[in-house]
């Protein structure tokens, strides 16, 4: 029986265009005990294709097509069901990597022998590239990841949600840490890295550039200002009610909602939404408001910063559940 060292899983929709420098980058990243689950979410442009042929010339790559767009969320769920190997990591099908990335990836998790990796990446933006590191000071150092997520007011590990920054040790799947909620159409990666943070054991940040994160990318949700984008709220629902249940919520629980009206405050004042949806913002959002502890929110919107702080307390003050979402549309683009 093959020995898997390593799985990747690479969701695909609808990215055609990309999909190829996707696939070189892997192939210049192949080794014998490495497995790479190709993941099409039900495209209707032609990468359904690219990837039928990429099974034949890409050395262990396994693809898996849907029958219906489940989201990038689902998508990634079908990959974690289909993996084998001891290390896990991910990909979004419109990003690519350095070659030789993962040797270097997965040799440093096996010489710090902790639960997770967190990277760091380059974000491309046309032809402008810009390094973003993994904000935390500590590079090599096995810590616990419980320990990383305060201060509530600066930013932190949790902020840095993205899934394919890292590698994951298969107990953490085993203990059902690493899957995503079904059906988040955007910040999917949110409530997903409180977890890691609240439960897994330990973690270390290293310094490996290796990950090309595209932005920019048309059909990715965020360029796109329709009501998918606001399951932002349902996932950071999911963080509060989660990280409330936690042994050491007091303290907690504070970052969660700084980081929640942060958030918050940016999609309402960003002005991408077209006027439905803007209304229907709104509306979730004085809600979720109304939803979070009192006394916690006047602290948190204290503490924000004159526009922010005036901007969430006139939409708190506003009538919650006035307008129905507007009509979800297929789920569009590799990552959210």
């Amino acid at each position: 029986m093959r020995v898997v060292k390593l799985s990747v899983i690479v969701p695909f929709y609808n990215v055609r265009t990309y999909a190829p420098d996707t696939l070189r980058s892997l192939r210049a990243n192949a080794r014998e005990d490495f497995e790479f689950i190709l993941v099409d979410d039900c495209s209707t442009d032609g990468t359904a294709d690219v990837l039928r042929r990429a099974r034949e010339d890409l050395p262990g790559a396994v693809v898996i097509g849907h029958e219906r767009n489940g989201g990038l969320a689902t998508a990634r769920n079908s990959g974690l069901s289909a993996a084998n190997g001891e290390y896990l990591t991910f990909l979004d099908g419109d990003d690519w990597l350095a070659p030789g990335y993962f040797e270097e990836l997965v040799a440093a998790a096996e010489r710090l022998r902790c639960d997770f990796l967190r990277t760091d990446h380059v974000q491309v933006t046309g032809r402008t590239r810009t390094v973003h590191r993994v904000p935390h000071g500590l590079r090599g150092t096995v810590l616990s990841p419980r320990s990383v997520i305060l201060p509530a007011d600066r930013t932190t590990s949790v902020d840095y949600p993205y899934a394919w920054a890292g590698v994951y040790h298969r107990r953490l799947l085993d203990r059902g840490l690493l899957h995503f909620t079904d059906g988040l159409r955007t910040a999917e990666d949110r409530p997903w890295i409180w977890r890691l943070h609240r439960e897994a054991e330990s973690f270390a940040a290293v310094g490996l550039l290796g990950v090309f994160y595209r932005r920019g990318v048309a059909s990715s949700l965020t360029q796109i200002g329709d009501v998918r984008q606001l399951d932002f709220i349902r996932a950071f629902d999911q963080v509060i009610d989660e990280t409330a249940k936690d042994e050491d919520a007091d303290i907690l629980l504070p970052k969660a909602i700084r980081t929640y009206c942060a958030v918050m405050a940016h999609h309402l004042d960003s002005g991408r939404f077209e006027p439905a949806v803007a209304r229907t913002l709104r509306s979730m959002s004085a809600g979720a408001l109304r939803r979070l502890p009192p006394d916690l929110l006047d602290e948190t919107l204290r503490s924000l910063g004159d526009r922010r702080a005036a901007l969430l307390r006139r939409v708190r003050r506003r009538p919650a559940g006035a307008e129905s979402a507007p009509a979800v549309p297929a789920a569009s683009g590799a990552s959210a």
